[in-house]
């Protein structure tokens, strides 16, 4: 599965693939054709107490991660129903935080990999 991460305001480019925005609030100054999402998947953002909780904290980050899994887990059957059907395209999750490094996008970039990874056999089309 090809995943990249970029930052909502950063330039569309035709190499995104399927852009998907992750985040549970819509981006601030910008409309829906600024953005240009093909979806808006703010279920599988971090809940609200989680993001009010880390406040970007770099401190919180390693818990952060932890805490944001477990959301996932609990949601994984329809996260897998959804990103099963991207397996073959490159996706583009889209964020809206300042850190680049430290942002659910690369979180839950981090937690597709693993998921579809382990689950996928050998030579399938959901393996690196």
């Amino acid at each position: 599965m090809d995943i990249r991460t970029k930052r909502v305001y950063e330039p569309i480019n035709p190499q995104d693939g399927v852009r998907i925005l992750v985040d549970r609030i819509w981006p601030r100054g910008l409309t829906k054709a600024d953005v240009q999402a093909d979806l808006w998947l703010k279920e599988f953002a971090p809940s609200t107490a989680l993001r009010k909780w880390y406040r970007h904290d770099r401190s919180k980050w390693k818990k952060f991660k932890r805490r944001y899994v477990l959301e996932l887990d609990a949601a994984s059957e329809a996260i897998e129903r959804c990103f099963y059907n991207l397996a073959k395209k490159r996706v583009t999750l889209l964020f809206s935080a300042r850190d680049v490094e430290c942002n659910q996008a690369i979180a839950l970039k981090e937690y597709l990999h693993s998921r579809f990874d382990e689950k996928a056999p050998k030579n399938s089309h959901l393996s690196k």
